[in-house]
């Protein structure tokens, strides 16, 4: 039953760890997305845009 708690207490401390290790790069990456919608909303918010700012076909 030791060994037992003690892997219980191992993978809980490798969790948490993990977690807090994945949790910076979500962060980086919605103040990324947050940029790129402030860039869509200034070209107009369309989808689709031709080469040098031109209308696409």
């Amino acid at each position: 039953m030791k060994i037992t708690q003690e892997v219980r207490d191992f993978a809980a401390k490798q969790n948490s760890e993990s977690y807090l290790a994945a949790t910076a790069p979500v962060e980086r990456a919605e103040e990324g997305m947050e940029e790129m919608s402030e860039k869509f909303r200034e070209v107009g918010s369309e989808l689709y845009v031709g080469a040098g700012g031109r209308q696409h076909d």
